[in-house]
């Protein structure tokens, strides 16, 4: 089953969305999630247009964060942590490149790294992620190859690819985040439950006659056996 995780770095509902996927990436083996950029306010004219001015979007911005921290399952938003911060609310822009130039060289799961370290950094650590100096420091603390990664963060194409992401997305009629687009054919909007992300996914793939899981699935327990580990035979 193909999914497409479409989420922004600064999007607080996708904080919450983000562990709930890797769960499903988890527990289903035959589930390909991709990621796709979405940009809530890609630079600063973006947030003047929805707020009149940056310096008002953080006392808005942080009643969402109020929510969203009730929807996230382990209530990880430090909201006045980022109160007491003097910096203005961070746009996506620099953020998304971040987390695009990890996928760039180290697929999905290296994209994935980057940006809960990322989305980890404003939420919790009430970090500015669109500083560069800020971002580095985040990248620099994961298990990305450093080097590697800035290399890409300051390669042109890195942009292109999070507006060709921009674009994908628009042409869906995506227009709020965290949004998961399932076989290019279903639309699963918003930070969803758990249980209820599991049970829809289980319906489309008994409707579109999927395996969510390949293999066998193991019933009964583990008995004793004789196996080969290392070129060696052991018996339990």
């Amino acid at each position: 089953m193909k999914i497409e995780f479409v989420h922004d770095v600064i999007c607080s509902f996708c904080f919450p969305m983000s562990p709930r996927m890797r769960k499903i990436d988890e527990k289903y083996n035959n589930v390909e999630i991709t990621h796709r950029s979405f940009a809530l306010a890609w630079d600063i004219s973006n947030f003047k247009a929805m707020f009149g001015s940056h310096e008002a979007v953080k006392p808005e911005v942080l009643g969402h964060w109020e929510q969203a921290n009730q929807n996230d399952d382990l209530s990880r938003f430090n909201i006045e942590g980022m109160r007491e911060q003097e910096f203005l609310f961070p746009t996506s822009k620099l953020p998304l490149i971040a987390a695009k130039a990890a996928g760039r060289f180290g697929g999905e799961h290296a994209y994935w790294e980057a940006f809960d370290a990322l989305q980890h950094a404003l939420f919790v650590d009430n970090k500015d992620i669109a500083d560069p100096i800020v971002i580095e420091a985040v990248i620099g603390n994961t298990s990305l190859d450093f080097e590697q990664w800035k290399q890409l963060f300051e390669d042109p194409q890195t942009e292109q690819d999070v507006q060709s992401d921009l674009d994908f997305v628009r042409s869906k009629g995506i227009n709020s985040v965290p949004a998961l687009i399932v076989e290019d054919k279903y639309l699963i909007n918003g930070a969803q439950p758990q249980k209820v992300i599991e049970k829809t996914l289980e319906d489309i793939a008994e409707k579109e006659n999927l395996q969510l899981n390949t293999g066998f699935q193991m019933i009964g327990g583990q008995g004793e056996a004789c196996r080969m580990e290392d070129g060696q035979w052991k018996c339990d």
